[in-house]
Parts: structure tokens; C-alpha cells; sequence
């Protein structure tokens, strides 16, 4: 899958900010500006329109799962099926690790979500396509988090 996102975003139905991922170097003011102008425009879409929309020189791709809305902007030549198919992987790795993801596990474990996040696109690119290979990694991680603070 080589797509190179620009950015990832998520957040809830009411448009709090849940996580946000940079890719590209930009000041606070435009990460805020550039959040809070894609939050009330995806949230102000109707729930049977398409979940790609052109916005600015990019592509936006984001779909709702229960609370959430996982967003990901992309360049303009990029595919937006295989953008469409990340955000469902990481959603799927999500589930996997929480069992069901919620949003308040996104709240009060978001070092987790970050982390599950980074072993799976490295730099805006999927790093590795394989669930359990990356479940794998969070696994080992997590082992040597016990064993240091023991």
C-alpha cells in the first residue's frame, strides 16, 4: 500500500479533537485552522454521502465508526479506496488490541493509540500491512513496559 497521508484525524460526533497525526511540518495556528475547518466540514455532511471529498490541493477521506470519525488527508493522485482501507486496518488493529474499540479508550489510553498508530504507518506510509505483525510488535512493547517498571 503506497499511499503517503498528510495527516490523520480523530475525533467524536460533537468535533473534539481525539488524535491528531502530522505528517507534514506546519505551525499550530494551520494544525488548528486545518482541524477545526475538516471537523465542521465532515461533520456537516449528510451520513449517505461519499466518504471522499477534494479540500484544498488534497483528497479527504474519513469514515464514521460508532462515535468516531477517522479522517485522512492524501494527495490529490493518491487512491482513495487504499486510503479508505488504512483507516479501516488501523481500526481493525484498534479492536484488536482493546477488543472493541470506544471512544474513551481512545481518551484515556491515547499513548497506546499513538503507538499502534506509528507501528503501523511510519512517516504517512503504511509500514506494515500484516495485523499480526504489528499486534506482535505491541505485544513485545508492552512486555518490556512490565518488565521495566517492575
Amino acid at each position: 500500500m503506497f499511499i503517503s497521508s498528510q495527516f490523520m484525524l480523530l475525533f467524536s460526533r460533537q468535533g473534539k479533537l481525539r488524535l491528531q497525526k502530522w505528517y507534514v511540518p506546519l505551525s499550530d495556528k494551520e494544525r488548528k485552522k486545518i482541524s477545526r475547518d475538516l471537523v465542521q466540514t465532515i461533520l456537516a455532511r449528510k451520513p449517505k454521502m461519499c466518504s471522499f471529498l477534494e479540500w484544498r490541493d488534497l483528497k479527504i477521506v474519513y469514515k464514521r465508526y460508532a462515535s468516531l470519525y477517522f479522517c485522512c488527508a492524501v494527495e490529490d493522485q493518491d487512491n482513495e479506496l487504499i486510503t479508505l482501507e488504512i483507516i479501516h486496518r488501523y481500526v481493525e488493529l484498534l479492536d484488536k488490541y482493546f477488543g472493541s474499540v470506544c471512544e474513551l479508550d481512545i481518551i484515556f489510553n491515547f499513548e497506546k493509540a499513538y503507538f499502534i498508530l506509528d507501528e503501523f504507518l511510519l512517516g504517512g506510509e503504511a509500514q506494515e500491512t500484516s495485523k499480526k505483525n504489528v499486534l506482535k510488535a505491541i505485544e513485545q512493547a508492552d512486555l518490556l513496559q512490565e518488565v521495566c517498571s517492575d
